[in-house]
């Protein structure tokens, strides 16, 4: 019980010193006023986002100011399981970071659409590997 409390703590810790990460349209909003419990339909992701250098740098500088710190650097080794962005669809991964799963909270709240997306981009890249 001691150490969940701790690993909880460490993610808010770790949320709350996160640096601004700019999304899609340039501003900075890593923490969005947003409707946490709101329906979202998931997104399409097309060939063109996916292999878009923009939206994968921009997917790139969210996963390392936040994602690596449980995933590790190029998702192994960390304390969350190692990723197969190879075998797992662009919005099943998306839902993974919205909604989050078993102990991965979700990031809905924290991270904007543009930012999540771009995630997706960058998992699903040639630039991730693990």
């Amino acid at each position: 019980m001691i150490h969940r409390t701790i690993l909880a703590l460490a993610c808010v810790l770790s949320i709350a010193s996160a640096p601004a990460i700019p999304a899609d349209d340039g501003t900075k909003n890593v923490v969005v006023a947003k409707q946490a419990n709101a329906a979202e339909t998931v997104p399409k992701f097309d060939k063109a986002f996916l292999t878009n250098p923009k939206n994968i740098a921009a997917g790139q500088a969210v996963w390392e100011g936040q994602c690596r710190h449980c995933h590790g650097s190029k998702a192994y080794p960390g304390k969350a399981p190692k990723l197969n962005p190879g075998q797992l669809e662009p919005e099943f991964i998306f839902d993974r970071v919205t909604n989050g799963f078993g102990k991965m909270p979700s990031w809905k709240a924290v991270f904007s659409l543009a930012q999540r997306r771009s995630v997706v981009a960058y998992i699903k890249s040639d630039d991730f590997w693990p």
